[in-house]
């Protein structure tokens, strides 16, 4: 019989839920014993290890589609790799994970994270080798390379579009615009999808440059007189600082353009996980099980052109665009952003949507 972990690390996001339930049903089925690793790597941290065996009734089917991680994602201030880099103990925490997983006795390790998660796994991957690996792709920014979705990715569009569909009702009262920031980090798919699913009038993402006057005029001669223009939280704007959506506010107010800033922060990491993407983590956990009883490792499950699979982790981290990160010294994650020639760029345009420049 084996003895799988699980274990959700990052951001937390809807669809985590879905993923680990699914995980605790196919396990079982296939008679094996299935251990939750509580708050990520800060559970590992611990002695004796913070796990608890997982069943059933433990995480009832209904409770699947809430937000969040059953399992926890961390605490504050705990020591993971982002602690241990800053006060010069990763050998120690490094050591401390493999013999936590050592004294756990698992055959595999199934770990749902973002891009971080992933690109830390690998960067670290001597502390897993005594089990499987199977990583699982998780994250609201869809900043991962190698797979065309991200559970949690299409809840939040939805979380977002819902927030921008009330705020149309009193922009039309008002004949206001509201200027919403949305997550995402250095990547615009958030902001992008949910910008035209809500019939916003202007979507700012960091990948396509844009010219404020431009967006004013556009502005100006848009029909109706109210509307949402949305804002990624990574672009930027030169000679300029503070969050995105006060700069640009601040540009519309000096151009007579009457408007409101509105942050909708972690409701677009909540809400009832959405059917789309509890598709996704049951395809995503059945092909985690399905490389556990291969005798895959270091590998990662990916949606590709409607076919899950999976791809090695090292694959994923030569795929994306290599970037620092801010937080951990020497640490290269890989990243994916909005394409140049992705179709909802040239949609947008169509549709009278300020994008900014794209080719056409």
């Amino acid at each position: 019989m084996k003895k799988i972990g699980i274990m959700t690390t990052g951001g937390d996001c809807s669809g985590l839920n879905t993923v680990i339930h699914r995980i605790i049903r196919g396990a079982t089925l296939r008679g094996w014993d299935v251990w939750g690793i509580l708050d990520g790597t800060d559970g590992l941290c611990v002695n004796p290890p913070a796990a608890i065996r997982l069943d059933d009734m433990m995480l009832p089917i209904e409770n699947a589609r809430l937000a969040g991680s059953f399992l926890h994602n961390g605490r504050a201030n705990a020591l993971n790799f982002e602690t241990a880099a800053e006060t010069g103990r990763t050998d120690v925490f490094n050591k401390q994970l493999r013999k936590s997983l050592r004294a756990l006795e698992l055959d595999a390790l199934i770990l749902i994270g973002g891009n971080g998660s992933l690109s830390l796994a690998w960067a670290n991957r001597a502390v897993y080798r005594d089990v499987q690996l199977i990583c699982i792709p998780k994250t609201i920014d869809m900043d991962m390379p190698l797979t065309s979705r991200t559970i949690g990715f299409d809840t939040a569009v939805q979380e977002l579009t819902r927030f921008c569909d009330q705020l149309m009702l009193t922009a039309r009262s008002h004949h206001r615009w509201f200027v919403v920031q949305a997550m995402g980090r250095d990547c615009g798919q958030l902001a992008l999808n949910a910008g035209v699913a809500a019939g916003a009038s202007a979507i700012l993402i960091p990948e396509i440059k844009f010219d404020v006057d431009s967006l004013i005029e556009h502005i100006k001669h848009s029909q109706p007189d109210y509307g949402i223009i949305m804002v990624a939280e990574g672009i930027t704007l030169r000679g300029h600082s503070g969050r995105p959506a006060d700069m640009i506010s601040r540009k519309l107010t000096a151009a007579g353009i009457v408007n409101r800033t509105a942050y909708p922060e972690h409701i677009q990491r909540a809400g009832d996980t959405t059917a789309t993407d509890r598709i996704l983590a049951t395809r995503f956990a059945d092909c985690a099980l399905q490389a556990i009883e291969n005798n895959e490792t270091y590998v990662m499950t990916v949606l590709e052109c409607d076919d899950v699979h999976t791809v090695a982790l090292s694959d994923f981290v030569d795929a994306g665009e290599i970037v620092r990160d801010p937080k951990i010294p020497d640490l290269m994650t890989s990243n994916a952003y909005v394409s140049p020639d992705d179709a909802l760029l040239s949609v947008a345009h169509d549709m009278g949507i300020y994008i900014g420049t794209i080719k056409k």
